[in-house]
């Protein structure tokens, strides 16, 4: 096998390298990205395709079309991406790719990718988990920060809070129920005729509207868990615009709109706070395409002052999909000895952070 005999002559000559350099591949929805990343936090390069105009006359992401189009997008992104790093194939010490949670013909693309690149250079194949990508951004824009600290990630699909103890080393102390936060947002955003994706629309209309305006109820659960619930916001939302409907009723999207995304963040930062005290932890970290959202970023700022915390979050390009933070995550595992072999398959649905959470 001079494959696995030829990684492991590479493993262990990582180990002594004062440079390391990964390619990393991300395809989990409908951003096709390849980034070049050095030492885990200096991003050399990091290119990204979207389809956000392709899947906005579809209303979200239709999952067949998405995996098309990576399949025609990821071997120039990589070439891209090489090209304005400015190195060869023959610098790379490893290949980090995202294997899930995601959608499983668009993971499969990356993967196969990852895996004949990995094969065809003799190079460690490291398997990245997406949620532990998005925490690994605030390294690229904080290269001070340093675990411990609780991390809120707030993706499309995704609402965790998670105690980072280290590299690598996860605790969940809070999810959501049902609904995500920014699955909140893009159903919400429908409703009231606001173009996908629904988080960056929404944020946009509110700005103009009154976040006073309506009272939508807040979801706390239990003072005692940290869990989020979003599912019955959303449908309040709803039946609020129905009912005007019905009785004929004028209302201004721009008030619905900051009214709902007060709520959401409400919420989040509450929660937020309330785990940071609980788990004795000084710095939080939030993190995912939700955590470019302007009215979450300025209520935890406020927030984490007034209680005395750090707080951090990645420029708003690391927020959304991107191969930098799977670069970041794969490197960390990389220099702890942890690689894959070709027999690594995806995980659409499955997460080695939240695993470990206890079901309710």
């Amino acid at each position: 096998m001079p494959y696995f005999c030829e990684i492991k002559k590479r493993l262990n000559e990582i180990k002594e390298k004062d440079e390391i350099i990964i390619l990393a591949i991300e395809t989990s929805c409908d951003e096709t990205s390849a980034a070049v990343v050095k030492n885990g936090r200096i991003v050399l390069s990091n290119k990204i395709s979207s389809q956000a105009e392709l899947h906005r006359h579809y209303g979200g992401v239709v999952p067949e079309i998405a995996s098309r189009k990576h399949v025609e997008a990821i071997n120039p992104i990589i070439d891209e991406a090489m090209n304005e790093a400015g190195i060869g194939f023959d610098r790379l010490d490893g290949i980090g790719v995202t294997y899930g949670p995601g959608l499983v013909g668009a993971l499969l693309v990356g993967l196969s990718t990852a895996k004949a690149l990995a094969y065809a250079l003799s190079l460690p194949l490291v398997g990245v988990d997406h949620i532990e990508g998005h925490i690994s951004a605030n390294y690229i824009s904080h290269p001070e920060l340093e675990p411990p600290f609780l991390c809120l990630v707030v993706s499309g699909g995704h609402t965790h809070l998670v105690w980072v103890k280290n590299y690598g080393d996860y605790k969940v102390v809070g999810m959501t129920r049902d609904d995500a936060a920014g699955e909140a947002f893009d159903k919400v955003a429908r409703v009231l005729g606001l173009p996908y994706p629904g988080g960056p629309s929404i944020d946009s209309v509110a700005k103009k509207g009154n976040a006073q305006a309506i009272q939508f109820p807040r979801a706390y659960i239990d003072e005692d868990h940290f869990d989020f619930s979003f599912s019955g916001l959303k449908t309040a939302v709803i039946n609020y615009l129905h009912n005007l409907k019905q009785r004929n009723e004028a209302y201004r999207i721009e008030d619905v709109a900051a009214s709902f995304q007060q709520a959401v963040v409400d919420v989040l930062v509450s929660k937020t706070i309330k785990a940071a005290a609980r788990f004795g932890l000084s710095k939080i970290a939030i993190a995912g395409g939700v955590a470019a959202n302007s009215a979450l970023r300025n209520c935890m700022s406020l927030q984490a002052q007034k209680h005395g915390y750090e707080l951090f979050y990645p420029q708003p390009v690391f927020c959304t999909d991107n191969a930098a933070m799977i670069g970041c995550a794969a490197y960390y595992n990389l220099i702890h000895g942890k690689a894959d072999d070709l027999y690594l398959n995806v995980e659409p649905s499955f997460s080695k952070i939240t695993a470990r959470y206890p079901q309710k």
